[in-house]
């Protein structure tokens, strides 16, 4: 009997989920059960992924070798990151000025849902200007840092270790050797660990459409389906654009990604398949040093999929309270979303901590976001899809523009086998 591929095991645990939550809707016994599992399943992401990060960046550094080359790498990187998210929030801005989803939305009926949870984090970030992003990045204490999950501080730890490396030559290479086999062996237990994403995609899914229902997104659909439709239009042109000006199909890449995108959709998390996309992205083609330096500082600088979310949830929210949006306040509100997406990417719900701290700058009330979290969860699905195509596709970007990228043919094959 031929195998269930992994793929499909997720699709069908997304499925079997968003059943059980319909069924259950309302019911508080379903998440008591089911949270456990998809818990579970997040805490085993987040377990590897520090480790991942730490050891693939300082090899790549090491394997780089030359400080003046990194440095070329890192603007060449940074600076792409930059055209590409303005190019994504200049969309959502026109998407939303275009379709007007926030028009003629009655408040008064819609249903509230408490966001009083995201408003210390979004305080704290609504205080931070550029120079404390800046000052943020580098840190005091990096084992705190690697306990909170904070990957800018640990992407710049790991790039001063690697350079460390490479600077003490023949003493560096046992040092060296021990992070080559800390991530291969952190490949190893990923693949391990994957195992268990159907269970805990079936988990996490459930859990939504138990607490939120079918008909949240209804009396939002007209927002919902601007998005996913926005979030389409950009991968598929803008993206696409982007893929075949460096020789690549942009679709070829979705194939390849077939797996992690199902499994990013379903958890809406890019850190449950930032591993496999390393992993994968050096198999196309992409050598090793820039995967693990593009793919974990494009996790903090290159969220495409948030920052175009951001854009329309801004001027919808605006729609639903009249408020004029002016093109001078709309490039403020491009500006800061910019600075503040930077500034604490990592945190759980991010788009929504960056709204919050953010709408109060261009005069639009916060409030507004307790109509859509709801859907949230939903929208987030959509975004999470971008901001992995978008990175793996920087990878591939990078390596032609530092004339390292030969596309392998046969892994999209492989991946087929492995699937199958």
């Amino acid at each position: 009997m031929k195998k269930i591929g992994l793929a499909w095991q997720i699709l069908i645990g997304l499925i079997l989920g968003i059943t059980v939550g319909a069924i259950f809707y309302g019911n508080p016994d379903l998440p008591t059960y089911l949270q456990p599992i998809g818990d579970i399943f997040l805490h085993l992401i987040k377990m590897i992924v520090i480790p991942i990060v730490i050891s693939t960046i300082i090899v790549g550094v090491a394997s780089v070798g030359d400080t003046k080359k990194l440095g070329k790498l890192g603007f060449k990187t940074i600076l792409y990151f930059e055209i590409i998210t303005t190019a994504a929030i200049v969309i959502g801005l026109f998407a939303a000025n275009v379709f007007h989803p926030g028009s003629g939305i009655d408040m008064n009926h819609m249903q509230k849902t408490d966001i009083s949870s995201y408003k210390g984090t979004a305080s704290e970030v609504g205080s931070q200007g550029l120079a404390e992003t800046f000052v943020h990045i580098v840190p005091s204490n990096v084992f705190e840092s690697i306990v909170k999950g904070d990957m800018l501080p640990i992407i710049f730890f790991s790039v001063l270790f690697g350079l460390g490396i490479t600077a003490i030559g023949e003493k560096g290479k046992p040092v060296l050797a021990f992070f080559e086999g800390t991530a291969n062996a952190m490949f190893y237990v990923t693949n391990q660990v994957m195992k268990f994403a159907p269970l805990g995609v079936f988990a996490l899914i459930g859990v939504t459409v138990s607490k939120f229902g079918l008909d949240s997104l209804v009396s939002l659909s007209k927002l919902a389906v601007l998005v996913y439709v926005s979030m389409a239009f950009f991968i598929i042109v803008v993206l696409g654009l982007v893929a075949k000006f460096v020789g690549v199909n942009i679709f070829h890449i979705i194939r390849l990604l077939k797996d992690e995108l199902i499994l990013a959709y379903s958890t809406s998390s890019s850190e449950t398949v930032l591993p496999r996309i390393m992993e994968k992205m050096e198999k196309f083609g992409v050598p090793k040093p820039i995967v693990s330096f593009v793919v974990p500082t494009g996790y903090s600088f290159n969220l495409d999929g948030s920052t175009l979310y951001q854009a329309i949830a801004a001027v919808f929210i605006a729609q639903m309270y009249n408020i004029h949006l002016s093109i001078g306040t709309q490039i403020t509100l491009v500006l800061v979303l910019m600075v503040t997406s930077k500034g604490i990417a990592g945190v759980p719900g991010v788009s929504f901590v960056v709204l919050l701290a953010t709408l109060g700058s261009v005069g639009i009330p916060p409030e507004g976001l307790a109509i859509i979290a709801g859907i949230d969860r939903i929208l987030d699905m959509a975004r999470t899809v971008v901001n992995v195509v978008g990175n793996s596709l920087a990878t591939v970007v990078i390596a032609k523009w530092e004339g390292q990228f030969k596309q392998n043919p046969d892994a999209l094959k492989e991946s087929k086998v492995k699937s199958a």
